[in-house]
C-alpha cells in the first residue's frame, strides 16, 4: 500500500491541532540558506517592560530532550525556562536575527502553532514581504497573548515542558524549516 503524500502549506498547518512528532522538513530544504543568528524575547506591557531571553547577551536554553542530544535536529529544537511571571504579560516582542544565501526570499512567512496537552492555545502567522540576498535582518514581531484563566496558568506552572510550539516557515508559500520548542512555566 502507498503511503499518502501530503503537501505541507500554510492552509495545512493553520489546521493542526496538535503538536508535531519530527519535523515536516528537512534540513535541506532551507535551499535559501536562512541562518537564525540572534534571539530576543522582550515583555512589552507598559511600565512593566522586560528583557526575557537575550540569546546574544547570554542566555542558555535548557538543554533539550535526550532523544534529540547530537542528531543534527538538536538546532532546530529549543527548551525555555521562562517560570510563572511570563503568563502574566499580555503582549510580548520578539526580534528574530538572520542572515540569508544568495537568492532574493519573497513572502518569507512564520507560523508559529502555541499547545498545551496536545490542545491549541493560539496561533501567529507573521510575513517579511522581501529580503535581500546576502543580508544581515532583523524581524521584529509582536504578540498578543491569549487571556488565560488562573486555572489555565496553574495547569501550565504544574506541567513543565508540556506546553510546546511548532514554527514553520515558508517562501512563497514553500516549507523551508520547522522548528519546535518546549515552555516551562514552573518555578
Amino acid at each position: 500500500m502507498a503511503e499518502e503524500y501530503v503537501a505541507i502549506t500554510p492552509d495545512y498547518v493553520n489546521q493542526l491541532t496538535a503538536p508535531v512528532e519530527g519535523f515536516y522538513c528537512n534540513l535541506e530544504d532551507n535551499v535559501y540558506e536562512i541562518q537564525f543568528v540572534d534571539f530576543k524575547i522582550r515583555a512589552l506591557d507598559e511600565g512593566r517592560e522586560a528583557m526575557l531571553v537575550d540569546l546574544a547577551a547570554g542566555f542558555v536554553p535548557s538543554p533539550p530532550p535526550e532523544h534529540i542530544i547530537g542528531t543534527p535536529d538538536q538546532n532546530r529544537f529549543i527548551r525555555y525556562h521562562f517560570g510563572p511571571g511570563l503568563l502574566d504579560y499580555d503582549t510580548i516582542g520578539t526580534t528574530l536575527e538572520f542572515t540569508n544565501g544568495p537568492y532574493e526570499v519573497r513572502n518569507f512567512r512564520m507560523i508559529e502553532r502555541h499547545y498545551f496537552r496536545d490542545q491549541l492555545i493560539t496561533s501567529y502567522d507573521f510575513t517579511m514581504p522581501f529580503v535581500i540576498p546576502n543580508t544581515r535582518n532583523t524581524w521584529e514581531m509582536i504578540y498578543s497573548k491569549p487571556q488565560l484563566t488562573q486555572e489555565w496558568k496553574d495547569a501550565l506552572i504544574s506541567a513543565p515542558w508540556e506546553a510546546k510550539s511548532d514554527s514553520f516557515y515558508f517562501v512563497e508559500d514553500r516549507l523551508i524549516m520547522h522548528n519546535r520548542a518546549e515552555y516551562n512555566y514552573g518555578y
